[in-house]
């Protein structure tokens, strides 16, 4: 993801069928730095998206023409922006299966209607943070420091600061680097179990559960460390101050 040259102002785009709260929100990002360009249904969202080439999305759901489920699964399989831009969907649904489908179709974040402007623009500064993180983590081969221990991607080697260290099997390396690249947010099953293993079937998961057990043993030494179960919607490995 590259800055804007629009005098360094991240370009958002902003999805949403509701025109007095579009107004709201674009004011008050704007008025917070970023460029914000707005659609009002799914369809006009990715036609402008493929002209703006956002940094973030911010869509609904329940829209006309074209959903926001939906505007986000053509906004990446169509290769209009990439994984790395991160979304964020609102809604005033509240089922789980809506975050579940939502974090399937490779959103990073979701925040429920109504909600304060303050915790919108923390939210969309924390996924930012994220995203610059891990695009810097990809472009650096130095080891990831967690709590006490301190892994190598490279080489699968976890090391804990007592001097001890074990190179770990090539899942769980692959698994713990994938987590760790999205530290303190929730990863989807689906997303883990497809990069990782292929599919998602029910031999799949037991496997993926195997493997997070086992990620939870080797990481014991450091209370600090936790990998989070979100049942049904994914993991989240956190390091606790």
């Amino acid at each position: 993801m590259t800055i804007s040259d629009n005098n360094g102002k991240i370009r958002l785009l902003l999805v949403e069928d509701e025109r007095t709260l579009v107004g709201i929100i674009a004011d008050t990002l704007s008025e917070k730095g970023f460029e914000v360009r707005c659609a009002y249904n799914g369809a006009d969202g990715l036609s402008t998206a493929a002209q703006f080439r956002p940094e973030v999305v911010v869509t609904d759901i329940m829209m006309p023409t074209m959903d926001g489920f939906t505007f986000v699964r053509r906004l990446r399989e169509e290769g209009i922006c990439s994984d790395d831009v991160p979304v964020l969907f609102l809604s005033a649904r509240s089922g789980a299966e809506d975050v579940v489908h939502g974090f399937e179709l490779g959103a990073q974040d979701y925040i429920r209607k109504p909600f304060a402007m303050s915790e919108l623009i923390v939210r969309i500064h924390a996924l930012l943070g994220r995203q610059r993180a891990r695009a810097a983590a990809a472009q650096s081969p130095s080891p990831i420091v967690l709590g006490r221990y301190t892994f190598d991607p490279v080489t699968g080697t976890l090391s804990l600061d007592d001097g001890s260290s074990t190179v770990l099997p090539s899942r769980e390396a692959e698994l713990l680097t994938l987590l760790a690249s999205r530290l303190g947010e929730t990863v989807s099953n689906t997303l883990i179990l497809k990069r990782l293993w292929g599919d998602d079937d029910y031999f799949s998961t037991r496997s993926l559960n195997v493997h997070i057990t086992r990620l939870r043993k080797r990481l014991a030494a450091d209370p600090a460390i936790c990998i989070t179960s979100h049942r049904s919607i994914g993991y989240c490995l956190r390091v606790t101050a």
